[in-house]
């Protein structure tokens, strides 16, 4: 299983960021923990 990762993204345009970059500019980026998704299909 796959751990959860954290991005960066500029909450003004969405655009992904890096997170030294979304946590020194608080004002206008987030950091998004991201789970991965569920694997589908058969076995």
């Amino acid at each position: 299983m796959e751990k959860a990762m954290k991005i960066g993204r500029n909450a003004g345009t969405g655009r992904f960021t890096t997170v030294k970059q979304a946590q020194a500019k608080p004002k206008t980026h987030v950091v998004e923990t991201v789970k991965p998704a569920p694997k589908s299909g058969r076995k």
